[in-house]
Order: structure tokens, then sequence, then C-alpha cells
């Protein structure tokens, strides 16, 4: 029987430190009150360090000693003090119906901007929970939810998937969960990088059917700040906090009886070094949920790094936030294979600075030989960006057997047929669809159903749109302004290019990645004759071309095909046409990353001085020359320069304040 105190507690922690390292050697999470009881229920069986367990006290005790914000006013109203006391410095930030406590110093990461994805990921994991307990006899209820309907951006409703879902909502099981509330039969989730625990304790207010949420995270401050967080907005039943190394942590968890349902892995950076752990720690058909905000290294800037870190080449080119995407979801199978497991993408959206997907990862020897065939080397033109895949293996059908064999190559020639020029050799990447669409209708469904459920319901409902529309089957994409750029020739409106695609038999779609983006089966030689009767209409002066230029050699060649301009009624996407928060702008001035939480907290204070500096750098250049004097001369640093006292740059060995910051 558990012994609950009748006053909120207090947390303690007592951290020591090895005097040759800085690595904890013990967190230990001591109750001012209750401590006996606390020590008389031992550890849970999901938990593999207990002293990181939190006391649950009941919702109606919590209540009753304290107004909890998520249980009063979640869309503003007056904010009342908690008997959870605010420490000095510590403001409090509402998101969804969590209210967190937050330092005002920089020790605990928290990105205001990333209230996106982490709607989003509530809305997929509701919907994740709502199939899989339903075959566990559970029902899932979603406050403000009304009836379930399919929302289909076209115009055909298919009358089968009607009567399933009246079939199945026939049998209704007995048992219903909801959010706030413990359900035994329910998921139970790890977020291995919590920080200040915002994300946990939305899980525990907003989705339904939780068994538990445990919100790990290496820092003391941060855990503390866990369990504070769980006490102020009563979840403490629900929610535990955890002070380990993430990795370590799933690593223990690799039983088949201790796994997690659903592990959310959102760092600061690469998650590279946390997959090989997560992909054994993830349930049998669990969902494993990865945020990538290392951008510069997937989109091609450092494709060796990129190797290193996820075993792929990144390129630096037009269709770079999808091919982030897919470089993400080759390592995670890759990484899954070797346990004898493979990975089922459910929805991968590429979001301004950062990536996210959403995958299932089963167990099956057979199904893991397919895995060669799923990955493909890119072959990317650098003269026109025409682009080519390689598959890495081969598997053809044979009755009831499968057949596998070496791949056939390459798809291309020593040089591109189109302009001449050479092509750059990316990947290997994952070539099959990125998204289930059957579960992002559902995940749409129930945002456009309930849009008051999440405070970004209209971007998610654009974005998931847009994601319904692509072609799954055809990776990587064009952009208009870059076909247009290649030949230097006026940019084609994009319902007339869609629809010359449209005319000329082939499919497309545009893409949620990029605004001007055209998914196609068109091969590129289609894509080039449309583009040159574009140019014969509206015409470029040839005699400036110099000769070896992409534009001379694509515009030597005459057109294969008459384009049709017409603009088709299909070539206007639905969700287009009901003008959806597709693309949004930009929220608020230095929106993107934040700055890494530090010992001590705070942020460097010429941080934001040099951030202005830098802004908007190429579009007001220096035009005097006196003012190269306040920047360094690299190759005097360097002992190169011979210009000496006539150079145009700073010979101060003394460096100034924005280069001393790491």
């Amino acid at each position: 029987m558990l012994v609950r105190t009748a006053r909120p507690l207090s947390l303690i922690i007592s951290h020591h430190l090895h005097p040759s390292c800085t690595r904890p050697l013990e967190q230990t999470f001591r109750w001012g009150v209750g401590s006996v009881a606390a020590a008389s229920r031992g550890p849970r069986s999901m938990d593999p360090e207990a002293p990181t367990t939190n006391p649950p006290p009941t919702p109606a005790e919590f209540s009753a000693e304290s107004t909890n914000p998520a249980a009063t006013d979640t869309t503003g109203g007056q904010e009342k003090t908690p008997p959870v006391g605010l420490l000095p410095g510590e403001t409090v930030v509402k998101e969804g119906k969590a209210a967190i406590l937050f330092p005002s110093a920089n020790e605990v990461f928290y990105n205001p901007v990333q209230e996106f994805n982490r709607d989003l990921t509530c809305a997929v994991i509701t919907e994740f929970a709502r199939d899989l307990l339903a075959q566990r006899g559970v029902k899932v209820v979603v406050p403000g939810e009304k009836e379930r309907v399919v929302v289909s951006l076209s115009e055909e409703t298919n009358e089968a998937e009607v009567q399933a879902e009246e079939k199945n909502g026939a049998e209704e099981p007995a048992v219903t969960a909801t959010a706030g509330e413990k359900c035994e039969r329910g998921l139970r989730v790890l977020e291995g990088l919590a920080a200040s625990g915002l994300r946990s304790v939305r899980f525990a207010l907003e989705v339904p059917g939780l068994q538990s949420v445990t919100a790990n995270d290496f820092s003391t401050k941060a855990a503390a700040l866990i369990a504070r967080n769980a006490q102020y907005n009563g979840v403490s039943h629900l929610l535990q906090a955890s002070c380990r190394d993430a990795s370590m942590l799933m690593y223990e968890m690799r039983g088949k009886k201790e796994r997690y349902d659903v592990i959310d892995l959102d760092p600061y950076g690469s998650p590279a070094s946390f997959l090989d752990a997560a992909v054994q720690a993830v349930s049998e058909g669990g969902l494993l949920c990865v945020t990538c905000t290392d951008m510069a290294v997937m989109a091609g800037n450092s494709g060796e790094t990129c190797y290193s870190k996820y075993g792929s080449v990144s390129i630096k080119a037009k269709y770079c936030h999808e091919m982030a995407l897919r470089i993400i979801l080759h390592s995670l199978d890759q990484r899954a294979g070797v346990y004898q497991r493979y990975i089922q993408p459910l929805l991968s959206v590429s979001v301004d600075f950062y990536i996210r997907v959403f995958v299932r990862v089963f167990t099956g020897q057979a199904t893991v030989k397919n895995s060669a065939s799923k990955q493909a080397l890119v072959y990317n033109c650098v003269g026109c960006g025409s682009f080519h895949f390689q598959r890495m293996g081969r598997r053809t059908s044979n009755g009831k057997h499968m057949k596998y064999s070496a791949a056939t190559g390459p798809p291309v020639g020593p040089e591109c047929e189109h302009c001449g020029q050479r092509h750059q050799l990316g990947g290997p990447i994952w070539a099959e669809p990125i998204h289930d669409l059957a579960f992002v209708q559902k995940v749409l469904s129930g945002v456009s159903g309930n849009p008051s459920r999440f405070g970004t319901s209209k971007r998610i409902e654009g974005m998931l749109s847009m994601v319904t529309e692509e072609l799954e089957d055809v990776p990587l994409y064009y952009t208009v302004d870059s076909l247009s750029s290649t030949i230097h020739c006026n940019t084609p409106p994009l319902l007339q290019f869609r629809s010359a695609l449209l005319h000329a038999g082939h499919r497309v779609s545009l893409s949620h990645a990029c605004k001007n983006a055209i998914k196609t089966d068109a091969p590129p030689a289609a894509i080039w004759d449309i583009m040159r009767c574009w140019e014969q209409a509206n015409p470029v002066k040839r005699e400036k071309l110099s000769p070896t230029s992409p534009a001379f050699k694509i515009l030597s060649t005459k057109p294969g095909l008459e384009a049709c301009f017409t603009v088709r009624e299909d070539a206007n996407p639905q969700s287009r046409k009901r003008h959806l928060t597709r693309f949004q702008e930009n929220p608020q001035a230095f929106w993107g990353p934040k700055a890494r939480a530090k010992v001590g907290g705070g942020i460097l204070t010429d941080l934001q001085d040099k951030r202005k500096k830098c802004q908007n750098k190429r579009k007001n250049q220096i035009t005097d020359s006196s003012q190269l004097k306040s920047f360094p001369c690299k190759r005097f640093r360097q002992g190169t320069c011979t210009h000496g006292e006539k150079c145009s740059y700073s010979h101060d060995l003394e460096q100034p304040n924005e280069e001393k910051m790491e």
C-alpha cells in the first residue's frame, strides 16, 4: 500500500564528484518527507535506477494542495503561485497544457521555436497509441475530439474505407484511456535527452494511454528541474525523472520485457551516438522518434563528417533537405539490421533548421535481407543538377521465394548526357517511401478535427496535407528556379510547369521540404525538353553564353517533344487551393538553434552582437576599404602576408571579441 504525504515534497540532489574527473559517480534524489514510504515501495521494473523515481502523489491530493496550471487554465488567464515555489531567477513557460519552471540562466536547454516539433510528436504518439492499444482492448479518448472523420484532400471518397471505419467503431473496447491518467496496459515512453522535461510533461498531460514516462538527462540540474516540473504539473504519478547517460540507460533496457514502446531522441546536434542503443531498446513494432539539428553536415557542407556519423555522403544540392531525411533513415535501417531488425517509416518531415523522423522498428531475419535493395547511391551532375539512382542490391521474386543478387550499373556515363559535366557521388540513402500515407491521414484527421488542441495546428495541417500529396515512390526533387538558372532564362510559373509535365504523361507533385520543389517521375531528358520549349517562347541571348557552359550545350539540342503550358485543373493541388499554411514565415528574430546549455548558465554577452554583425553580410557589403582595417588579416596570422603596411586588413595580433569566442 502506498503511503502519501499531505504536502508537496522537496527535492534535494546530492552530487558527488571524484577528485580526478567531473563525471558524476552518484546522483541521489532524497525526499524530505515520506522517505520511508518511498523506500518501502522498492524500485519499479521499468526504471533501472530506483533513486530517480519520484513518489507519485495522487492528482486529487496534488490539486487540493496547489493550483495546478495544467489542471485549470491552459489557454491563458491569471497564473496563481503553486506550492512548488519559484527559485530566484526562475520563470514559468507555458506551452500546450504544460507550465514549465525554467531558470533564467542558460543552465538547461530550451528552444521555444520547437513547439511545432513537440505538437507534431504529441499528435503522432496519440495516433500510434490509438492503433496499438486497440489491439490490447483499450480505447483512447482525446479531450475535445469529436467523431473521427477521415480527412481526404482528393475529391473522390473511398466507400470501403468509410465502411471499415464504421465497422471498427461498432466494436468499442470496454477499457478507456484518457490523458493524464495512468493506463496499466498503456505505452512506456522514454525521452532520452529531456532537458527541462517540457516534452515529457506534455506527453503525460496531453497523450492518453500511457503507463509511464521516463524523462532522462545526464545533467543533474536538468534532472532536478524535471522532478520539480513533474510536481508542478501534477504528473508525478506518470513521469519519473532519471539522471543517467542516455545510451547506457537504453542499453540496459534491451531485454524483450524491458523495452520501451516509444523512444524520443531530440539532442542538441547529431543523434548519431544514440541510434545504436535506441534501435535495440525500442519494443517490437515500437515507435522511434529522432530529431537531427546538424543540417549543415547533412545538407552537404561536410560530406566526410556526414559519412563518419551516418555512413552516407551528403551532397550540396537543391534537394538536400529531403536527402537529409533519407540519410537518417538509411542510418537507422543499417544499425537496426545489425540486430536482425528493420524500420518502417511512418512520417519524415524537414522543418526549418532540423529534420524529424518517426519510424517503427520490427524484427525479422527474412525482411532484413531486403535492406540492400532499399538503399541507393545518388549520381548528381554538377552542371545541370540532373540526378540518377543506383540501387545497392537487386531483389527479384521467384515464385514464393525471393532471389537476391548484386546490382548492375552505373546508370550514367563518364559525363552528363545533357550538359557534358561530371557527376558527384553521394549516399547511400533510403530510396523507399519515407511516409506511411494511411498513418499520416489518421494524424491529419486527429489534428484537423480538434484544432484547439495544439497551438500550431494550422501549420501541422498544412504540412501533413502536402505530405499526403507527395509522390511516395519518387525520391528527391528538382526546383523550378534552379532549372531556369541553369539555362539563364525566366522562371516559368509553377502551375504552367506542372501542367507541362502532366500533358506529357508524367506524374508530378510538390514537396513539403522546399517551396519551389517539383517531384516527378519524368526522366531528366523530358524535363530539359520542357525547359527548351519554354526558352523558345522566352528566348535568352545565346551570344552571351559560353560554349563550355551547361546552358549552351542544353540549348544547342532541339527538344524531343512539344510541351504544352496550358494550365490544367489538376495541376493545382488541394492544399494550395485551400490556402493552407504550408510554409510559415520566421516566427521571430534569431529564431534558429539557440546556444547550447552550459554549466553555470549564461550566454556570452557578445554573441548577439556577432549575430547582428553577420546578419545580411552579403547584402550590406563593405565598399569603403578603410572599413576593412577592423578585420584581422588571416595571411598575416599565418605569416604569409606580403603587403606589409599597405595591407587593407589589420595586422594587430590581438583578436577582436568576435574571434575569441568558441
